[in-house]
């Protein structure tokens, strides 16, 4: 028994059926999966990695099942730089948890209007059983300013959005 059928005997090791895919072969299509893209795409899909594999699309996604491969999959993250950041949590998770009495509190966000694939800090690839992260900021190729607020007593939000982001929208909110 090779290496890769004690590591996946789900799929490789199957006592009804002879294997006819060769360790080498599986092992390109892990490779390939996770340390390269498709030309003109941002991941692979089954039908892209068989025909560049030479593989059935049925025996790519039983490979990919088997390792715990989803490269369609992205989760998102966000590393802060500030050294303050902590501190600011808890000001802020202390207002909704015990808000001050006759205390309103105000959210103002900005909603980005197009896509911006510019991500700030670089991607960690895809790697067996763990998806592929990247930051969720990006560089902004333009946005409108949503202002919102959240009265926590009724549970009601108040929201407004402008096309321009200054003092003088805050107030008309």
């Amino acid at each position: 028994m090779s290496e890769l059928d004690s590591d996946a005997t789900g799929f490789l090791g199957r006592p009804a059926t002879p294997r006819t895919i060769e360790d080498a072969r599986i092992e390109a299509v892990i490779v390939r999966t996770l340390e390269t893209k498709p030309p003109k795409a941002t991941h692979w899909s089954s039908r892209s990695m068989a025909r560049a594999s030479g593989l059935s699309v049925s025996t790519v996604k039983r490979i990919w099942r088997t390792f715990g491969l989803q490269p369609h999959r992205l989760e998102t993250y966000k590393l802060s730089n500030d050294p303050d950041f902590v501190a600011k949590l808890r000001d802020v998770v202390g207002l909704y948890v015990v808000p001050p009495k006759r205390a309103i509190v105000l959210c103002v966000d900005e909603k980005p209007q197009i896509l911006a694939p510019d991500r700030s800090q670089p991607s960690f690839r895809m790697r067996p059983s763990q998806v592929e992260r990247r930051s969720h900021d990006y560089k902004r190729h333009g946005t409108t300013s949503l202002f919102a607020a959240l009265d926590i007593a009724t549970g009601r939000v108040v929201g407004k959005c402008y096309g321009h982001h200054g003092p003088r929208n805050s107030p008309s909110f």
